[in-house]
């Protein structure tokens, strides 16, 4: 469950500052020459998946929600921005009171989505959807990069669980966020325990290299963790000889030993050579857990080894080599006046080089075959076809300001395990490929 919705607190009293100095004189600008309260519609959107990806993954959607509702300004942030003179007292009076009142769409967190996915929709005056531009992509971008690379790493894994532990390799706020998006990317446990708390996520650990180390023996240290943690914990075995700490690991715990973890060499061979020892041992219900470096790649050359879980670090919380998925927040419609009944009029950026976008308010529709398999994403700006009336994507997540549609993560994770499964089979391919679906515009 979202520790939001048990009043537990969120990183941060206000995520106001968490933008780019230009949104400020834009608004400046725009209240200075009356265009501010033109209704607006933004829409976020990545022009490309990263290079050989079939799929992104939406994730970050909960955080969003979460940082809508703290965009404040108090008066230490305002008195910042006053010190710094990045706007004028008129733009700062206006920031005062800034509260979202408008609406936002989104594809469901734990979805997926391709190139020209309107994967958010912010609507409202231009002055309060500008201001979350940069916020909404810093967590859209960082998030979904990292489940998407989390998806692929828990398809690699199949049945075996997998576990987060890259706490050590981020940002350590980056790092709870990385946990909670390879949570609903497919992953079963984290090891960092402030994502345990602030999202309930299943938390997992035993010891380290530095815990054997710091015994006169191997037997010392696992005897110690046995006698404290009992006989269902997981001791690591590659501290010195993994042959030797095997033998020594079953006969300090027993044939009831819970796992053994190797952190090095390579991990096909050992894994092998270590379930055969174990099997002769008399421990054969004794699991195998491997960490060490693991990416996508690694674990499913590790299929067919006999390996009952996987520790996953440094390439999970980086994306697995694209830790960013380049989405953009562009105002795709507005109005020609502040008159709340003015027409949305499409808008667009025309230029060359690859940048250009679709004007229009859209909606996004996935078409499926007889058998419910995905085939195409279908984007439109005018009439939603019939046929494509209850396959629509875009849920409201805001409205009138407030959050409507906030939900367990463990439905995103749900969420993203059934839409996976509705995609085409060569979407779980780790060979380069293009867009397993692809987007179609009416």
């Amino acid at each position: 469950m979202e520790t939001a919705d048990l009043g537990l607190p969120v990183d941060v009293p206000s995520t106001a500052l968490f933008t780019d100095h230009y949104e400020l004189t834009m608004l400046q600008a725009a209240l200075e020459g009356g265009t501010a309260e033109r209704r607006s519609v933004f829409e976020v959107f990545t022009r490309r998946l990263p290079e050989g990806r079939r799929y992104g993954v939406v994730a970050g959607t909960g955080r969003v929600l979460d940082a809508v509702e703290n965009f404040r300004f108090d008066a230490g942030l305002l008195g910042f921005l006053r010190e710094r003179r990045v706007v004028d007292d008129a733009t700062l009076q206006w920031l005062a009171s800034y509260r979202f009142s408008g609406g936002i769409w989104g594809y469901p967190e734990g979805e997926v989505y391709f190139p020209g996915s309107p994967i958010l929709r912010v609507e409202g005056s231009f002055a309060e959807c500008v201001l979350l531009e940069t916020v909404i992509l810093s967590i859209l971008n960082h998030d979904s990069a990292v489940a998407a690379a989390a998806s692929r790493m828990s398809s690699a894994a199949g049945d075996r669980p997998l576990i987060e532990m890259g706490a050590r390799r981020t940002h350590e706020l980056a790092a709870v966020a990385a946990a909670r998006s390879a949570y609903v990317g497919g992953f079963a446990t984290t090891s960092d325990l402030a994502a345990g708390f602030r999202y309930g996520i299943p938390t997992v650990g035993t010891s380290a290299h530095a815990f054997t180390l710091l015994h006169d023996t191997e037997r010392d240290a696992f005897r110690a963790q046995v006698d404290s943690l009992g006989r269902d914990t997981t001791l690591l075995v590659d501290t010195y000889d993994v042959a030797e700490a095997v033998r020594v690991a079953v006969e300090t715990a027993g044939p009831e030993l819970g796992a053994v973890r190797i952190d090095s060499g390579d991990l096909l061979l050992v894994a092998h050579r270590v379930r055969q020892q174990l099997d002769r041992l008399g421990a054969t219900e004794t699991k195998i857990v491997v960490t060490s470096d693991l990416d996508e790649y690694a674990i499913a050359s590790l299929a067919a080894a006999p390996v009952d879980a996987y520790g996953v670090g440094t390439q999970l919380v980086t994306g697995s080599g694209h830790p960013t998925c380049s989405m953009v927040y562009k105002l795709v419609a507005r109005a020609e006046s502040a008159d709340p009944t003015a027409p949305l009029l499409p808008v667009a950026k025309k230029t060359t080089g690859g940048k250009t976008s679709v004007g229009g308010r859209k909606w996004a529709a996935r078409r499926v075959d007889e058998h419910g398999v995905a085939e195409a994403e279908v984007v439109g700006t005018g009439p939603v076809p019939t046929e494509l009336a209850d396959h629509q994507l875009l849920v409201q997540l805001v409205k009138g300001g407030q959050v409507v549609a906030r939900e367990p993560l463990d439905v995103a994770r749900d969420r993203h395990a059934a839409v996976r499964d509705r995609l085409p089979l060569s979407a779980t391919q780790l060979s380069r490929g293009e867009p397993v679906l692809a987007t179609e515009y009416l």
